[in-house]
């Protein structure tokens, strides 16, 4: 139906014009799309859109590492099982073995284009990096800086982007919705041949003329009251995929991260996995820990584990938290592998070297997406689909710690290859259509987008949480189609906001969401429903199939 309502707003008159032009469009400025972007840029125009400022997006603020064969006492096949494990069964093995054969390569590339890791003094003088062991890791194998990894990598690419003369980037700047050949009445395949884009500095929609598309947008947690994302993280990509005609999986597995600061005045504020792989321990308010009563791994365990563990110690006990505690471990050593989380937790008034700290799970991960194969492409040619925002295999029902930007990056260099093999041969469109306005007013009433926003959010979080019931998703499935079409009637008859855009694919997700768990009849993973408590005897993904 959203879709539907897209259409209504363009002329009929096509135009020669559009705003902008480009080989290649880039939506979001994670890893995923600057590796991507810096990847192509000696080849291609490339134009890179972000939503806020260039470097506002998940991977700045992910704190733990990434996930590479560095030791050589560990394996890529340990790897690969490792990831099996964490996957409950569901990863497709090929893809893991993908990733993670390219593992080094790719991140040899960050190395080499200015990314620094911590290293770590060996007897005789000798430099190694530095490899730090999470949750469901059986070696030390993460890579990192200090613990503030994501910034390191985004500031480093976002520099190397900013100075190349044949990267565009747009900041401030969302898509709307992939521009497709076929809605134009060209001939052959349907293909993606640009986009409609908001920019918000001039308030106007726009064009943008590509030869390919590619969706680099990250995950959708925002779709939760309580998340460790930041707002730019509301599903755009999967509701634009989806809208194209793209089949999406795996969306019923959301992961939440176990452990969040629990402070009135912190903003989902996370606390690395690597706390806990330093030996962190979960407590109890009366100081006993419990994790080795769920899983004989303790903190160590998988974070589904983990964060159902926390929620069933909370509920049980009627309270509000549970508590992280690292201060057994030396001052020095917290304050030097921690340094900025230990500076931010002071600003709470909470020392990470002597106090437990108060943690609870929140939103953390989008394991499911737009489906894609090796190389990142979608079921539309021309357009691909790189980062958390796609569903590669990778991840099953549960990521494990620090393959998500080892996704990112391993995917921007295959997108790279098949783009670099296959644009040669494609042309772009003579004309896109204008968008049009005139239907359209003023919104009077923007206090509905804040309603349904909260309420959507807060549902979600309400309804299909870390432990979900049939009716629970069938109560959420019935309010979000109601929510659907009031926010369809909206975009419909009023002009464009960055809130609406934001509203109108987060409900999207949500739906998609609902009906993948509704269609997963068993607890696996991230997905844990007391009306289907155990596992089917074979895994199979849960894919949804647009109706086009």
């Amino acid at each position: 139906m959203l879709a539907l309502s897209l259409f209504s707003k363009l002329n009929t008159i096509m135009t020669t014009h559009p705003d902008y032009d480009c080989d290649v469009l880039i939506v979001g400025s994670g890893a995923a799309g600057l590796s991507l972007a810096l990847r192509l840029a000696a080849n291609y125009q490339v134009l890179l859109l972000s939503k806020a400022e260039i470097n506002e997006g998940s991977t700045l603020y992910a704190q733990g590492g990434i996930a590479a064969v560095f030791d050589e006492t560990d394996s890529i096949e340990s790897h690969i099982e490792d990831t099996l494990i964490a996957g409950a069964g569901l990863c497709d093995r090929q893809a893991v073995s993908f990733i993670a054969s390219h593992a080094r390569e790719c991140v040899q590339w960050l190395i080499d284009n200015g990314v620094s890791f911590d290293l770590d003094p060996q007897a005789g003088g000798d430099m190694r990096y530095h490899l730090a062991q999470e949750g469901g890791h059986s070696h030390r194998r993460i890579l990192h800086n200090a613990d503030a990894t994501g910034r390191e990598v985004e500031t480093t690419l976002v520099g190397q982007a900013l100075s190349h003369p044949n990267i565009r980037i747009l900041e401030r700047t969302n898509a709307v919705d992939v521009i497709l050949s076929d809605k134009l009445g060209l001939p052959g395949p349907r293909r993606a041949v640009g986009a409609w884009i908001w920019n918000r500095n001039r308030e106007q929609v726009e064009t943008c003329r590509a030869r390919s598309v590619v969706l680099a947008t990250g995950g959708a947690a925002k779709v939760y009251q309580y998340t460790t994302n930041p707002d730019v993280a509301s599903g755009d990509g999967i509701a634009m995929a989806w809208r194209a005609g793209c089949r999406v999986a795996n969306l019923e597995f959301n992961q939440f991260h176990p452990t969040c600061l629990f402070h009135p005045q912190a903003q989902s504020f996370l606390l690395t996995e690597a706390l806990r792989g330093e030996g962190a321990r979960l407590l109890r308010p009366d100081g006993s820990r419990f994790m080795p009563d769920f899983d004989a791994r303790g903190e160590l365990a998988p974070r589904d584990v983990v964060a159902r563990a926390i929620d069933h110690e909370m509920k049980r006990l009627g309270v509000d938290c549970m508590y992280l505690d690292i201060s057994h471990q030396p001052e020095e050593f917290v304050r030097s592998h921690f340094p900025m989380i230990y500076d931010k937790l002071l600003s709470f008034g909470l020392d990470l070297t002597r106090d437990a700290i108060p943690v609870v799970p929140a939103a953390h991960y989008t394991c499911g997406g737009v489906m894609v194969d090796q190389n990142g492409v979608t079921d539309v040619a021309g357009l691909y689909a790189i980062g958390e925002v796609s569903y590669t295999g990778l991840h099953g029902a549960n990521r494990m710690a620090s393959n998500s930007l080892l996704e990112c990056l391993v995917y921007g260099w295959s997108a790279a290859e098949d783009l670099l093999r296959t644009l040669p041969d494609v042309s772009k469109v003579d004309q896109l259509p204008a968008w049009d306005e005139s239907q359209v007013d003023d919104a009077d009433e923007r206090v509905v987008i804040q309603h349904n926003w909260h309420e959507l959010r807060l549902l979600m979080w309400d309804y299909v949480g870390i432990v979900r019931t049939t009716k629970r998703l069938e109560r959420a499935l019935r309010r979000i189609l109601l929510l659907q079409q009031e926010i369809d009637e909206y975009y419909a008859h009023f002009r464009l906001s960055n809130n609406l855009l934001e509203l109108r694919n987060l409900v999207q997700v949500a739906e998609l969401m609902v009906r993948s768990a509704l269609d997963r009849k068993e607890s696996r993973g991230l997905h844990y429903t007391r009306d289907y408590p155990h596992l089917l005897p074979e895994a199979l993904p849960t894919i949804l199939q647009p109706q086009h």
